[in-house]
């Protein structure tokens, strides 16, 4: 297929791509409701166990805490472009033609994917 080319889906698969398209959107912003939750309740995540030999940097700072820092501003910058990608995504699929879906529409939704195990990935990893 060329680039710009359009498929044809039908309306059960449609369906399916928009239901994704919500699922995708949904999976970002559910990470993000723990930490809130925290904030609400004035709590901070728990000390690291005591075994663990914590390692500074040359600014006195914690390693840790510098990657950690990192990690959120990333992650910000990533559901950002996530909550971008899906409106562009809800906008193309109003527009196109029930039954026919465009070869970009498809790969926006990869592109959301992409970018929600990124993010899920990093918030694992704290």
């Amino acid at each position: 297929m060329r680039a710009g080319s359009a498929m044809r889906f039908g309306p059960t698969q449609a369906r399916r791509l928009r239901r994704c398209a919500l699922v995708f959107s949904i999976a970002a912003i559910l990470p993000l409701a723990p930490r809130a939750v925290d904030a609400q309740r004035g709590g901070a995540s728990p000390p690291p166990p005591p075994e663990q030999e914590e390692v500074r940097l040359p600014n006195g700072k914690l390693q840790r805490d510098e990657i950690a820092k990192a990690e959120h501003e990333q992650n910000l910058k990533d559901a950002a472009q996530l909550v971008e990608l899906s409106e562009q995504l809800k906008e193309e699929l109003e527009k196109n033609d029930r039954f026919v879906v465009s070869m970009s529409t498809v790969k926006k939704t990869d592109d959301i994917e992409k970018l929600v195990r990124k993010i899920r990935s990093r918030l694992r990893h704290n």
